[in-house]
Parts: C-alpha cells; structure tokens; sequence
C-alpha cells in the first residue's frame, strides 16, 4: 500500500471539504473592483472548455466576494476559452511564441550553480506543447483586455483559491499601487498570486503592502493587467519560453508590482497533465529528484482492429500504442488468422494492425460487442474482410491530411479515451518491425538457465515473459563489427566526442562531476568517493557521446568497479520519449552483468517517461569483470538487440520480447554510479570508498 499516496489523497479531500465549507461563508468587500475609474472592471477566467467544472468551481470561489458596488465579485467575471495543447493546430509554430529558449532564460529568474555548471547558459530548450499552450492563452487574454472596454483585468487561471484575509490584501496593494502611480491610470502589472523562485526573487521598494519584483517570480494565476500594460506586452512578442519566466524581462518596463504575500493560490487538488520542458534538466542537475512515474494501465478499451493504407511509416500503430493499447502489427504475408488462434492473441494484445483475419475470425472479431474497428483512409482490409460487414456504430474512419492531429479525434472518440497531449505520431519506418511480435522465431534457441533479474514494469509496452525466458544463444556465435567506423575514441586523454557529464538522475546518490572523471594512458576512470555534492553524498564520474546515434554497433573496454552498492554502466538513453538499451555491471556480483530495455511510445519529442525497472535480465560471465578489461557491445539494429562479450553474443531480444524494440536515436553513456534502493547491488561500504571503473577504445559502428 503506498501510504504516500493514501495520505495525498486525504489532504486533497480534506482541502476540497474545508472550501466546500469556506464557500458558504462570506469573504468580505473587495473595493478594488467595480465600476469607474481606478477599479478593476473585470476577472477574466482562462478557463478551457473541456472543463467546465473548473469554471464553476472559480465562479463560486468569486462568489464569496463583494465589490465596491456591492455586486457579487462573480458578476464581473468573463470566460476567456484557453488554448488547449491537444489540439495540434492550435500549438503550431507562429509569430507569437519562440518555442526554443535556453537555459539561461531559467537561471535569470532562478539562479542555481548547479544547474549552470551542468549544461551552461548556452543550453537550448524546447518548449512543451502545453507550455505553449498557456503561453498562447495569456497572449490571448491581453488581446481581449486591449480590444475590451475596462481599463484595469484580472487575468485567472481557473485552479486557484482566495487564502484567508485575501479581500484587506488585495484592497491594501491596490492603493499603495495606486500611490506608486499617482499621475498615471494606475498599475500596469500587479501580481496577486506568484511563486517566489526559490526564495531568489529580487525585491525593491519594498512596503507592508507590496514591492517592485526586478526578477523571480514564477507562475501567471492572477495578475491585475491594465490596457497599458497589455499593450506593452503585445509589443514585446514574441513570447520566448514558458511565458511565466518570460515576463520577469518585462518587469521593468512594466513598472510590475506584486503583493508582498500571495492572496491567491493555486489549488492543490486540481491536477493537471502539465509537462514543463526544464523538468529533465533539473532533476539531472539533482535538483528535483522526483519518483519514478507510476506505469499507466493497458487501456480498458478493446479488442481494436485497425487497417492500414499499408504507407511506409506506422503511425496508427504507435498511436494506438501511446493511447496504453498493447500493440501487434502484421505484415500482410502471415497465414490467415483462424477463429482459435484470434482469442489466444487477444489474451496478450489489445490491438492488432493489419491482421490477416480468416473469414471465421471475422465472424468472431465482429461478434465481439466490445470489439472497435480503426479504418485509415484507402485502407487496405485484405482477403476475406468486407467493409459492409463491418458494424458501422463500431468503426471510425481516419482521415488522410497532412495534419495528423486530426486522426485524434475520431480514433479517441471511438476508444471513448482523451486524446493525449502529444502529437499524433508519424510513426517508424515499416522495415524497422518496431510492433512485430517475432519471439516466435526465437523459440528454436535453447532455454536458458540464466535468471531474469524480476519483476519488470507491467506496462502496456512489456510482455511479462515466461519461465523459459531469457533465451540462450548458441555459444559458438563470434563476429567482428563490420560497416563503418563513426566514432573510436581511446579515451586515454578528454575527447570532444565522449565528454563528460555534470550532472545526475533521480534513484542516484552520486553526483557526476568533473573531478569524477579522470584520463590518463590506461583510459577513461570513473572514480566514486564519499563527498557531499549537494544533496548526494557520493561523487562520481560520467562520460556520453556528444551527439545521438541511431541503429548500430556500440563496444567499449571496461574494467568494471567492484564493491556493494556500486553499478558500472554502458548504456544508450534518450528522454521524450524515454527509450534505453543498458549493459550494468553491479559491484556486489562481478561475475554477471544486467541487460535491461526501456520503451516508451512516441516520436522524438513526445512527453513519455514511464518505467523505473524496465525488463532486466541477468547475464553469467564466467569472469570476474572487476579484474580485467573485457569488451563489452550493444548490437542494435531494426527488430533486434543483442549484446556481446569479449566477440561472443551472450544474449539477443526481438519485437516483444519482451518489449517493442527502441527506434529513436540515442546518446551513448557510461557512469559509475550509486542506485538509491540495495535491491539492484546491495548496501555500498564507504569503508571500501574510493572505487573506480575504467573504460577504454570506446567506438560506435554503423
């Protein structure tokens, strides 16, 4: 039982009881606004329209106040609909937003050492699709205050909540503004609701009422804007980043204010699917150091049939996938699918693409009242599949333009699931078998003794195995790379190509820092000691290519760390989506190494991070890998993984087995590192502290 998560609950009950009793209790005149000059005219309430309860949860919580007038404080209250980041149209590139910012952009509003020594200010950034998102609302709620007819707006969010002695806060900031701005029409930017940043904000002139924030302020949930200051702002643009962090540039020319506490807050029981584009960055920094994502449930929608127009890239199918459906495509030259056969597949997959049905499993698949049927336009349904036999109530039909987001809508609309948040993908390349079930092929290698390292993330995106998993290989299969050499580094001295990393990740008690890392004739050395970095208490060494790779051959040298506790990596990762092919050698058993997948749907960009234990296996060595160099390798290419040691293959996976294999271009990396829990390499001895792993002739093939 997770009592973390039991407790979060009750807090967010209780929360939303006491403003369910606050709500009858009345909270008092706000003279700041109502009608005339130097008042607030209007609440304009962001507000998107698939959450009308939301709207009326902020009507309500306006209600409770009274303006100067003596009119409810909800009378002046506007809804302005938001820009809703599922819709791809609507967070398309334009004019408006700069979608890169780099880090620096963060550290101005919240300077961190530790952030800037790991990527430097220099580090580009890509915004979220919903940072784009409430970027684009509050562009346009500015637009409507200089087009309205009141001079003075309060811009909301709708998940926030008056605190107590909200109204006297709000009238006393609203006359020592007015103060601050005798000769003009009043403030043209005052918060009401703010995050100071991390404690860093710059504050001037300060009173008992308000100050002037020169920078550091985070969050855009209610903010008085006068038509002055809206049309500032609009001359500013573009928007350049998360628009929250962009406005601390404008302070100064906004004259900007802010109450000397927050008068409103956001609610704690609101959720929300967010996704901040320097979260990655900051917990690999170690700054946040957040719990593993929890894995999602297969999608309780189902049995889905879907055909193809048979093009090269598969989007549907990873659509399907990244909607939680577990996922089997076919190539079209299959045996036809017999009734019998249909069920037993529909025990282990929720969707099948182009599935050569028999005429029977046609029968059955309709018969199925649960059963849905996907269309792509001029799909091709194959032998024995008539569209007219089809139930229509059942079907829906996906259209062919260039936009893809619009296939959302249909295909969610049948599965009754939101759309995501991502785009709808374009898909891998057909060849690459991404959603090939091919462990069939592989059942006529031996079964293995080896023990697979259990349990492993029951997902959409794995495939518990069975007791005769993992397979062995025969043991007298030996190759040398072949094709080209893109990349050999010996490692002896800092190379351009593998330099190291700064930086750390959450489950990590070390922190990667430059000290960590030391070259000198024999290679590469990772050094792990017992020093406070932060709040890590171990400091190591990290090195990664500086630029992604795609499919190939992937080796290294490495003389492993021994000792309990410590876990040596050579690894290929990549975030959004989260995609990872990982060689572990862990201190506490030198005589073995761990061989893991992780896979997320999506293409390059999508917001997928879930896993935290992948489907990891343990490989016998026969060697102590603490004593001397071996030669490790990652052999991945289209449908296949396979790992080898010293020229021998010691262990291959194919489309699920027991995931789909990854198919987006990773970094290579290496580290010697700390995991949080005992359970993957034991309890680490300082006493043993430091400990080192070497790496050397480090080459990527291709």
């Amino acid at each position: 039982m997770n009592l973390q998560k039991t407790f979060g609950r009750i807090q967010r009950l209780a929360f939303r009881a006491s403003r369910i009793m606050f709500g009858l209790i009345h909270g008092g005149r706000i003279s700041a606004f109502g009608k005339g000059r130097g008042k607030i005219g209007m609440v304009l309430i962001v507000n998107l329209e698939r959450q009308p309860q939301r709207l009326r949860r902020t009507l309500r919580e306006l209600g409770r106040f009274i303006t100067s007038d003596g009119a409810s404080l909800a009378s002046l209250a506007r809804r302005l609909a938001a820009v809703d980041a599922r819709d791809g149209r609507e967070v398309a590139a334009t004019a408006d937003v700069d979608q890169t910012y780099f880090l620096g952009d963060q550290l101005y509003v919240q300077p961190d050492g530790r952030l800037e020594e790991c990527f430097g200010v220099d580090e580009p950034i890509r915004m979220t699709r919903q940072e784009v998102a409430v970027a684009r609302s509050h562009i346009e709620a500015w637009k409507a205050i200089v087009a309205g007819t009141c001079e003075n707006v309060l811009v909301l969010e709708d998940d926030v909540w008056f605190r107590r002695g909200a109204a006297a806060a709000i009238d006393r900031g609203w006359r020592a503004a007015g103060r601050r701005c005798s000769g003009e029409r009043g403030p043209r930017l005052l918060y009401l609701s703010y995050e100071d940043a991390g404690g860093t904000a710059a504050r001037v002139d300060i009173c008992d009422a308000l100050f002037r924030p020169k920078r550091g302020l985070w969050f855009l949930s209610g903010y008085v804007l006068s038509r002055e200051g809206a049309e500032t702002l609009l001359r500013s643009m573009p928007v350049i980043g998360p628009v929250d962090m962009w406005i601390n540039y404008r302070f100064d020319e906004l004259g900007a204010l802010a109450l000397s506490s927050p008068a409103i807050l956001q609610r704690p029981d609101g959720g929300s699917d967010n996704c901040y584009s320097v979260l990655p960055y900051l917990a690999r920094a170690g700054i946040v150091d957040a719990n593993a994502v929890h894995m999602p449930r297969r999608a309780a929608v189902g049995p889905v049939f879907a055909w193809t127009a048979g093009r090269d890239l598969e989007g549907l199918a990873m659509a399907l996938s990244m909607l939680g459906l577990r996922v089997r495509v076919f190539d079209g030259d299959e045996h036809a699918i017999g009734a019998n056969d249909l069920s037993a597949l529909l025990e282990t997959f929720d969707a099948l693409v182009d599935a050569p049905l028999s005429t029977d499993a046609t029968s059955a698949a309709i018969g199925r009242t649960s059963a849905k049927f996907v269309l792509e336009a001029d799909a091709c349904l194959g032998r024995g599949i008539e569209l007219d036999r089809l139930p229509s109530a059942r079907i829906a039909f996906l259209p062919n333009c260039e936009s893809g987001d619009a296939s959302w809508q249909p295909l969610c609309a049948l599965l009754g699931v939101a759309p995501p948040i991502q785009a709808f993908p374009i898909g891998p390349p057909r060849e690459w078998r991404v959603f090939r079930d091919d462990r069939a092929a592989a059942l006529r290698l031996e079964n293995s003794a080896a023990p697979w390292a259990g349990p492993i993330d029951d997902s959409p995106w794995a495939i518990l195995p069975g007791s005769g998993w993992p397979l062995s290989l025969p043991t007298d299969q030996a190759v040398q790379p072949n094709g080209t050499c893109l990349v050999r580094a010996m490692m002896t001295t800092p190379t351009p190509l593998f330099p190291g990393r700064i930086e750390t990740f959450p489950g990590n008690l070390a922190a990667f820092t430059r000290e960590g890392l030391v070259h000198d004739a024999r290679g590469a050395h990772l050094v792990l000691s017992k020093m406070a970095i932060g709040d890590r208490p171990y400091r190591s060494g990290a090195f990664a290519s500086a630029r992604t790779f795609g499919h190939g051959r992937f080796e290294a040298e490495i003389r492993a760390a021994r000792g309990s506790g410590l876990v040596t990596g050579f690894f290929l990762h990549r975030d959004s989506p989260r995609q990872e092919i990982d060689v572990e050698l862990t201190g506490n058993d030198p005589y073995s190494m761990l061989v893991n997948v992780y896979f997320n749907p999506g293409d390059d960009g999508a917001s997928m991070g879930f896993g935290y234990r992948g489907s990891p296996c343990r490989i016998e060595l026969g060697f102590d890998a603490s004593l001397d160099f071996h030669l490790y390798a990652i052999d991945w290419s289209p449908g296949c993984i396979s790992w080898w040691v010293d020229g021998r293959a010691v262990h291959e996976r194919v489309g699920w087995d027991p995931t789909p294999i990854p198919h987006l271009p990773m970094r290579l990396h290496a580290n010697l590192w700390v995991p949080r829990s005992e359970e993957l390499a034991g309890r680490i001895d300082d006493r043993a502290l430091p400990s080192t792993a070497t790496f050397r002739n480090v080459s990527i093939w291709a």
